[in-house]
């Protein structure tokens, strides 16, 4: 892990660079066993008037409650769902479908049926699961919007997994988020018309000054892709 700065500076930066949301993930939170920095969630909506998304050491409805009560617009479950399914359903009925995000983090297995197993605590702990299957699980619960990180290809700016995100896609009628490895400008488009990803999410490029979020979405606007500028 690389320590990537004071999240609300960069909360600052990036609504003034044009993100359309902001997605805060404590991906710590659920390694060290704790919830959420709700300081920090706190902090940082109070800096922005772009949709936040907040996951990282959700594990009940409370913690649901508290995290939107802190100012995030949604939230986003990982290990906690995989623990107890009925926690989705029981949070999309509760907050409603729009605010439950299910990140899906897999690496590449050719025994599962799909070539892809589900992998927790930050994309070390393989658990046996299909992760297209388990995709799918999570529509039918309730999810708002499915999150799928390929951690092959997480951070090393050699572009998304396409071939994992168009999996995904394929099989889920709500919104994908193309999430993991976005090193060019090429990437984020091949996401979209290839991987069918509605939504695109990306953190070492912009952290680091790489590529800026207006040179994204111009490019996409003159690909012909709908954006918002």
């Amino acid at each position: 892990l690389r320590d990537a700065g004071d999240p609300v500076v960069h909360a600052q930066f990036y609504q003034e660079e044009g993100a359309d949301e902001l997605a805060m993930l404590d991906i710590a939170a659920t390694l060290e066993n704790r919830p959420t920095r709700l300081e920090w969630v706190r902090q940082v909506s109070g800096v922005i008037n772009i949709p936040l998304t907040v996951g990282g050491g959700i594990n009940s409805l409370e913690d649901i409650e508290l995290v939107l009560k802190a100012g995030a617009w949604k939230v986003s479950m990982n290990s906690a769902a995989l623990k107890n399914p009925e926690l989705v359903r029981q949070a999309a009925r509760e907050f409603g479908s729009a605010k439950i995000t299910i990140a899906i983090d897999a690496r590449r297995n050719k025994e599962m049926p799909s070539g892809f197993e589900l992998v927790i605590a930050g994309g070390t702990k393989p658990v046996g699961k299909d992760a297209i299957d388990w995709a799918k699980q999570c529509e039918d619960l309730g999810a708002g919007t499915i999150l799928p990180t390929s951690m092959d290809g997480d951070g090393t700016l050699s572009g998304y997994d396409l071939e994992f995100t168009k999996a995904i896609s394929s099989v889920v009628k709500v919104p994908v988020v193309a999430s993991g490895g976005a090193g060019k400008l090429e990437h984020f488009y091949e996401a979209v018309v290839k991987g069918g990803a509605q939504i695109l999410l990306a953190a070492s490029v912009f952290h680091f000054r790489t590529i800026r979020i207006k040179e994204v979405k111009e490019f996409l606007r003159a690909k012909g892709l709908p954006v918002i500028l």
